[in-house]
């Protein structure tokens, strides 16, 4: 047994050596070869704990820290151990990850919210700061439950099944929004994050725009263009006050 436990850290030993040396090579294989070594390792470390003793990956850690220093956590081995066992139940590995986009999604138990937020990162080049504030916001949590069938079974997409539920609208200035024109200037202060909010690959039309059906004219609140999906996106702004009759009393009192 003891055998078994020094050759397995023998090579986890020698698969972060040949790391470290890597780390003086170009800065854009760095990441690629972080990855790919992590992965080893990950490989490695899966069942040590059950097979010798929960004890085992601390004594690897207090060992690897005297040749490596104290980067080698017992604490970064359990989530390199985490992240192989994630790895073997995603699709694919991603190569525009990162060990830091990975280790935001380390602590999920659902395998398809991890495979969703791989999927934003690919499809949109996410860097780490705009993931973590998706997942910060429950983007995934408030998507539909439909929306999550769809995405499981791989059923085709449309562009309503993406935008969130409810949508975080920011109030950076307080503003008391009890009126459309009120919601509506609070949308315009930050565009963009509006549009980031709803999706992917909208773009700004115009604000209270004019179209004419029939005879008559119309203003649309505001007007935006998926050009991914290649539609205009029409936006009515509505606000509802939903209270009980007393308060009703209260407010007219």
């Amino acid at each position: 047994m003891n055998q078994e436990r020094e050759k397995v850290y023998r090579q986890i030993e020698s698969k972060l050596l040949n790391h470290e040396i890597y780390q003086n090579v170009k800065e854009y294989s760095k990441a690629k070869e972080k990855m790919k070594s992590y992965l080893e390792v990950g490989e490695l470390l899966k069942g040590v704990d059950t097979k010798y003793g929960k004890s085992v990956i601390k004594e690897y850690s207090n060992r690897l820290s005297i040749k490596f220093g104290k980067k080698y956590s017992a604490s970064l081995l359990y989530k390199i151990k985490q992240f192989y066992s994630i790895i073997e139940k995603v699709p694919t590995l991603s190569g525009k990850l990162t060990w830091s986009h990975w280790y935001e999604m380390l602590s999920f138990s659902d395998i398809n919210k991890i495979i969703y937020y791989v999927n934003q990162c690919e499809t949109n080049g996410l860097d780490v700061r705009s993931l973590r504030e998706k997942i910060k916001t429950k983007e995934y949590e408030r998507l539909p439950v439909e929306t999550k069938i769809k995405l499981i079974s791989n059923e085709k997409i449309e562009i309503k099944d993406l935008v969130p539920n409810p949508i975080l609208i920011k109030n950076q200035n307080n503003i008391e929004v009890v009126t459309e024109k009120a919601l509506h200037q609070l949308i315009l202060e930050d565009i963009e994050s509006f549009m980031k909010e709803l999706g992917n690959s909208f773009s700004f039309i115009g604000s209270e725009y004019k179209i004419k059906i029939g005879d008559r004219y119309n203003y649309i609140d505001i007007l935006l263009f998926n050009y991914k999906y290649n539609c205009f996106v029409v936006i009515e702004l509505k606000v509802r006050i939903y209270c009980t009759s007393r308060e009703v009393y209260e407010l007219y009192r």
